[in-house]
């Protein structure tokens, strides 16, 4: 029988991911950074999930991961039509100089 790897390497690494995703929102500038840590820090949450599920032997978790996946897809697909809007308008992409809603 293969060994398998303890929950708390997946929980760690889904922490380390997640500690990626904050610092780089906090710091970067450019809103693509900040869309793709925002998804680094959903897949995170979701490598957590699966982990307890599968700990647990639980499907649950795995479905609710689905479901988590679905909304990041669709969080993906608009919020890319919303940087491409505010790129058209303003000719960057830098969340200093787009801080305002008025054109």
């Amino acid at each position: 029988m293969a060994a398998q790897v303890p929950t708390a390497y997946y929980l760690v690494l889904a922490a380390i991911l997640f500690s990626i995703g904050v610092g780089s929102f906090l710091i970067k500038r450019n809103i693509i950074t900040i869309f793709m840590s925002i998804e680094l820090m959903l897949n995170a949450v979701n490598l957590t999930f699966v982990a307890f599920a599968h700990q647990w032997h639980q499907i649950s978790g795995q479905i609710f991961v689905f479901f988590v996946m679905v909304v990041a897809a669709a969080e993906a697909a608009v919020g890319l039509a919303i940087i491409i809007a505010i790129f058209r308008t303003r000719q960057t992409l830098n969340v200093d100089q787009i801080d305002l809603m008025k054109l």
